[in-house]
């Protein structure tokens, strides 16, 4: 039995790793070009890698889930669950670990899209899910706004990481 959206979830976990794999790749290019990573490289790319891995992880959750032959609503509830609130979690605890990794504070518009879109998504696609508000359309629609917060804030880092480069 397939999940509704199975092929969405299929292809944003394809685009989760496939950026991932981007991203390290466009950092490794970097050090080969002489540059030392920073504190901030080593971190952003080290969060990059997890939470697109993680996202899809997150992807596959529901149509492993239907192998069981679980219930839709179980299906939704168990991915909803296992993988809303480590990311959550992730997306919260994000500007502390940053701080703490590069001595340095979370600018404000990551603060807002990476961290608080993120964050709102996961938070309104767990109470559509438990509510059983079209949970397929909601669980979906947050990873999609997961990769997209992601993706924006990797280009933002990647523009404060090309900076720092003219200027050594």
């Amino acid at each position: 039995m397939e999940v509704k959206g199975a092929t969405l979830l299929y292809t944003l976990a394809t685009l989760a790793v496939t950026f991932a794999g981007f991203a390290a790749l466009l950092l490794i290019v970097r050090q080969s070009a002489g540059r030392a990573l920073s504190a901030l490289d080593r971190f952003l790319a080290r969060t990059v890698v997890g939470h697109f891995f993680w996202l899809a992880t997150g992807a596959l959750f529901p149509p492993v889930f239907a192998l069981y032959d679980l219930p839709d609503p179980g299906i939704w509830k168990l991915s909803a669950a296992l993988f809303g609130l480590p990311m959550l979690a992730l997306m919260v605890s994000y500007p502390h670990r940053r701080v703490v990794a590069t001595g340095k504070p979370t600018p404000p518009i990551i603060l807002l899209v990476f961290v608080g879109v993120s964050s709102a998504a996961l938070a309104a696609m767990m109470i559509a899910v438990f509510w059983g508000l079209a949970a397929p359309a909601a669980y979906a629609s947050a990873l999609l706004t997961i990769f997209a917060t992601h993706a924006f804030a990797f280009v933002v880092a990647l523009e404060v990481i090309l900076r720092q480069a003219k200027r050594t």
